[in-house]
Parts: structure tokens; sequence; C-alpha cells
């Protein structure tokens, strides 16, 4: 016999003996106890039988100062679904549904619930490389090329490429899809974001290929940023530079951007034809540069920094500034 055992044999004991003698106060009396114990367990025992005399926690079963299940389901969702920060979960719970609540607050409600880490193959290792960051708009641009996989409407497999580019600063981006990987489309796409972005470019930044720009046959990583792609960025007046072979962290936003593709649209994406894709990248470009809350400006989106960045450009001596 247990601990719990014994306890619910002892309160037995004395509801019995109080109904035998008919008197409560007396039974109480003889057993040391107080009537308002006596009258609560009678009460569990009516309601739930012998499990309701064990002793229960002195405590409430839900604190007055946690998170509503509401809340927690939406934390537990943004998790699952799209595999977001405890930060990240912060701003956007801020930002759609105007619920303020701590990062500390989101661990505590994702352990709780086992999810405090992220599934197999969505962590990042640490890369040892001193960070940077641009503070002018278009002086640098990174871009890269993310390589796509679909299943046909015969189960056929379907090769697209999605060339990227991003700026340093303000996390702004450009995004289109092609059907092939030459230098051609990446010569169209410096021409699309020359009109895209809202700002002068200055600087292009792209993989090394795997010779020197000048030798016209190249073959292998960064191919399609060969020597036409290059004399072309010269031309419009915008520095190529390329990054160290094997470094890719060097274009690290650019590649990041990628991972966010992956987890935030691809994975959600069920793929009908090229039309129906160029919309959908179409919308994704636009929430990620106006709705999107980025790490790097601690919750606001691309343009809403591009936008601070040109307020404090356009500041007067005195602080106040020009624009209304």
């Amino acid at each position: 016999m247990n601990k719990d055992q014994r306890e619910i044999q002892r309160k037995l004991r004395i509801l019995r003996y109080a109904e035998e003698i008919g008197h409560v106060s007396k039974a109480c009396r003889y057993f040391g106890i107080g009537r308002s114990s006596f009258y609560r367990w009678r009460q569990a025992y009516a309601e739930r039988g012998e499990a309701g005399l064990v002793n229960a926690p002195p405590i409430p079963k839900w604190h007055a100062n946690r998170t509503s299940p509401e809340r927690e389901e939406k934390v537990i969702y943004l998790r699952r679904k799209y595999h977001l920060g405890p930060m990240r979960i912060v701003w956007y719970l801020e930002r759609y549904h105007d619920i303020r609540i701590s990062d500390s607050t989101v661990s505590r409600i994702l352990r709780r619930h086992g999810l405090n880490r992220l599934p197999r193959g969505t962590r990042t290792r640490k890369v040892h490389t001193k960070r940077y960051q641009k503070q002018v708009p278009g002086h640098h641009i990174q871009m890269d090329v993310k390589f796509l996989t679909f299943k046909g409407k015969q189960g056929e497999k379907v090769r697209r490429f999605q060339y990227t580019a991003i700026d340093d600063a303000t996390r702004v981006r450009a995004l289109k899809v092609y059907e092939k990987h030459t230098q051609a489309n990446a010569i169209d796409f410096v021409n699309h974001i020359i009109e895209k972005f809202p700002f002068r470019i200055r600087e292009i930044r792209t993989e090394l290929p795997m010779v020197a720009p000048l030798v016209r046959e190249t073959i292998g990583d960064g191919h399609e940023f060969q020597a036409k792609f290059h004399w072309h960025v010269e031309d419009l007046g915008i520095r190529h530079a390329y990054i160290r072979r094997a470094t890719p962290q060097l274009n690290g936003k650019v590649e990041r951007s990628h991972r966010s593709d992956q987890q935030e649209f691809y994975q959600l994406l069920s793929y009908k034809d090229d039309v129906d894709l160029e919309a959908r990248l179409g919308e994704w470009e636009r929430f990620y540069n106006f709705h999107r809350p980025h790490g790097a400006h601690n919750g606001k989106t691309p343009y809403e920094a591009l936008r601070e960045s040109y307020n404090q450009k356009r500041r007067c001596p005195d602080g106040i500034s020009t624009l209304q």
C-alpha cells in the first residue's frame, strides 16, 4: 500500500465514522481535523469516488499569469509550420495578431510542448567568419542562383532556376525564375534588378567561376557569371566583384535568404505550371520586402529599413527630418 492509498483509507475511515455516529463535529474532534476539510473530502468523494480523496498539489490548474491557450496555439503553429525561432515568432505575433509576448515566454512554451529544438536539417552550423553589413543601400548587391526541382503533371522532374539579388544594407530582394541557367539569363536579371531596385547599384558580388572571367570557355560553379556577364555589368557603370572560392559565407545574406525561401515558401508550394510559379513568387517577393519581419532590422521589414535609411540621410543638422 503506497502513500496515496493509505491517505484514501484514512479519509474513508473518517467519513464512515461520521456517518455511523451521525454527528460531523464529534467525528472531526475525534480525529483532529477541521470541518471544512471534512466537507471538502465528502464532496470530492461524492463527485469522483476514491480518486477525489487523493491529495492534489496546492496550486491552481492554470496559473493566472500563464499564456492563454489561444496564444500558445499560435506560437506552436508558427514553430511547426515555418520553423521560426522565438524572436521571429514574437515579431510575427506583434505585427499580424497585435499580441505582445516576450521571447523568453515563447521559449518556455516551446520547451513545454517539446518544440525547443528544430527538426534535423533545419539548424545550421556556425561559420567562423567576421560578419559585415553595409550602411548605404545599393553599395553591395549579393547575387546567386537557387536550383529548384519540381514534379510535373506526369510525374516528370522539372528543373527551374531562381535568380536572386539582395541588398546588403536593407535586405530588399528581387527574384526571377528562368528555365535555363545561362549567362544570358544572368544578364537579363541584372537589367531586371536595375529597374526593380529603388536605389542606385554600385557593386554586385557573385561566385567566382572556375577560371578568370576573361576566358571564354568556363565550366563549373558560378558559370552564369562569366566574361559576358562581367563586362555587361561593368559597362553599366556597376562594379562586379567575385567572392573567394569555397567561401559562400561571404555572400551569406543571399544564401540565408534562399533558406528562408525553402522553409517559408517552396515547402508550402505545389507546382502547377510556370505561370502560377511566377505569380506566387511575385507574391512571396512582395511579402518578403514589405511585410515579413527581418531579424537584421529587429522585426522591421526591408522597405521599412530602407525608409529609415533615407530619413537618416535627409536629416537636417538640428536632427529634424525634412521628410513629412
